[in-house]
């Protein structure tokens, strides 16, 4: 297939799932968050480089694109699963074991809970753990681990649901259930029930399996028929239930596809370096600067002008600007992001970012001796950067705050 084919399969820019097909065979499954966009980036010109041959061989192949669109990120999510479940396409499976794969269980128990599990701790055949635990159903394989995790923590707020490493005891009428589950679903408004458990259990089965649509209807016959039988707590439930798979804020999701976007493309690692500079004493500008494959990027340098520090505090100064950094979705996110400072400016950005929803950046800071020489790097192991990128990516960073705060002295620059 050629980019030039892509207008006809009049692809939107939602989210979705596509599969490139070679006439009835499918090659290859995915999630978008946009579809327009996601299916695009496989006709770039350093495909090779950034997927690797299977992918260019798969792209070659294909004839044409299906595509479905799906209300949320995270209806895409797993409906990729159930998709690559079912047509086991090479490009996705070829050279892989299922073994190293991660599904999502459903505990045969009579309050059953929702785990995670590894192809090689699950004898699907006989649908049970390798360990003896009976499997009412499993869902996968789940290409993204951080992605998963993610997933089931939005689904959970809507469904509650246990996910504890042991059983849930059921002695005295299931009061120790009643306890473990008010204290670990704190948000579940109402009392404990087995019978209204297993409803909800149904409804996580029927969303894992990638029927949304069928759960909806579903909650909408239960909603109308607690009405009209005038159970009207049954019915707010699931008016409430509809009204949050709708308005799903899965902005985390689209965040970690993007930085898995980021990680496929090794050869063009992305590297964000910030530093800050103070102008006569009171004001102040924050820099971002990138290192894009060892190289820096300057098309996708920023200032932002420090709004809320009254005071020379580089730690404020570094939590308001990589806050408002996090406020730009459209930004593709980095694979690392680089401080100027040591342990504590790390774990100020650390912090930030977990607020954000985003906890699997790393954060690497570089250490200066008195004359303002690097001389020792943090974390940039964990960070799978090297040091002398993350040197590199720093000293951009501090050399374009001295240039941005010269210039501001003359004349107003353009910020954020």
């Amino acid at each position: 297939m050629q980019k030039n084919e892509l207008h006809k399969f009049n692809l939107p820019d939602v989210p979705g799932v596509y599969l490139f097909k070679q006439g009835r065979k499918v090659l290859y499954v995915g999630k978008a968050t946009s579809l327009r966009d996601r299916v695009r980036s496989y006709f770039d010109d350093d495909l090779i480089a950034t997927r690797g041959p299977r992918v260019v061989d798969m792209v070659t192949k294909a004839d044409r694109v299906v595509y479905e669109t799906t209300p949320t990120v995270l209806e895409a999510l797993v409906r990729e699963a159930a998709l690559i479940r079912l047509y086991h396409p090479p490009a996705n499976t070829e050279g892989k074991d299922d073994k190293t794969f991660l599904y999502t269980v459903i505990t045969y128990e009579e309050i059953p809970r929702v785990l995670i599990m590894r192809g090689k701790d699950i004898d699907f055949k006989a649908k049970h753990t390798t360990d003896g635990q009976k499997i009412k159903a499993f869902y996968g394989p789940f290409p993204s681990g951080t992605q998963l995790r993610e997933g089931l923590r939005l689904i959970r707020r809507i469904f509650p649901f246990f996910d504890t490493e042991k059983p849930i005891g059921t002695k005295s009428k299931h009061q120790t259930a009643k306890i473990e589950f008010n204290t670990q679903i704190r948000q579940y408004p109402r009392v404990f029930s087995v019978q209204e458990y297993s409803r909800t259990i149904r409804h996580v089965m029927l969303f894992l399996s990638g029927r949304g649509k069928e759960l909806r209807a579903t909650l909408e016959k239960d909603m109308h028929r607690a009405a009209k039988e005038e159970r009207f707590e049954d019915a707010s439930a699931a008016r409430r239930e509809l009204f949050a798979l709708d308005h799903i804020q899965d902005v985390s999701l689209i965040k970690d596809e993007r930085l898995e976007d980021a990680r496929e493309k090794q050869g063009s690692a992305r590297i964000e370096a910030y530093d800050t500079a103070h102008l006569s004493g009171t004001n102040a500008i924050g820099v971002m600067t990138v290192i894009l494959g060892g190289v820096p990027s300057k098309k996708e340098y920023r200032t932002f002008r420090i709004r809320g520090v009254q005071k020379n505090d580089d730690i404020a100064s570094l939590k308001e600007i990589l806050s408002r950094r996090l406020g730009h979705p459209e930004w593709q996110l980095p694979q690392a992001i680089v401080v100027d400072g040591g342990t504590t400016h790390k774990k100020a950005a650390e912090g930030i970012l977990k607020e954000a929803g985003v906890n699997n950046i790393p954060v690497v800071a570089v250490v200066k001796d008195e004359r303002h020489r690097p001389r020792e790097v943090i974390g940039a192991q964990r960070a799978c950067v090297t040091e002398a990128d993350a040197v590199l990516a720093n000293s951009e960073a501090h050399r374009f705050s001295l240039a941005r705060h010269r210039a501001a002295r003359s004349r107003n620059i353009r910020v954020r």
